[in-house]
């Protein structure tokens, strides 16, 4: 199954996405589930109408494909914000709770590195978490 990515970036009152490998498909939503189940709908009407005008349709959308959700970090930050305390991504990440701010308000962009720093810490503790059984 190939993988697509949907970038996702988050405004002041909701989230809004777009597919880079079909042009025209962007989607919004005033929650994520809301967004993905919208740009799913939306990649398959893409998809219908571009077959029925007869409009070529990229390669990956000819088989199964799964649709994978990339957040800029700004809008990442912002979104998970209620749930993770700058302390605590500084724990994780250890990234400055200050630099964080930054990052998280859009004062600042971060630098490749420290993107990288965000995710993998965030993977790591995805991966912890799902072998924990309570």
């Amino acid at each position: 199954m190939r993988k697509v990515l949907v970038t996702v970036e988050l405004s002041d009152n909701n989230y809004s996405s777009y597919i880079e490998e079909l042009p025209g498909c962007v989607s919004t939503g005033k929650t994520f589930e809301e967004l993905k189940n919208n740009i799913q709908e939306a990649v398959e009407f893409h998809l219908e109408i571009s077959r029925e005008f007869g409009d070529e349709i990229p390669a990956v959308f000819n088989a199964g494909f799964e649709l994978i959700y990339k957040f800029e970090t700004t809008s990442l930050l912002q979104h998970y914000r209620g749930i993770f305390t700058n302390s605590a991504l500084e724990r994780i990440t250890g990234i400055n709770q200050r630099q964080l701010q930054r990052y998280a308000s859009g004062e600042s962009k971060p630098r490749a590195a420290q993107i990288t720093k965000i995710s993998d810490a965030l993977h790591a503790l995805g991966r912890e978490l799902m072998v924990v059984d309570l």
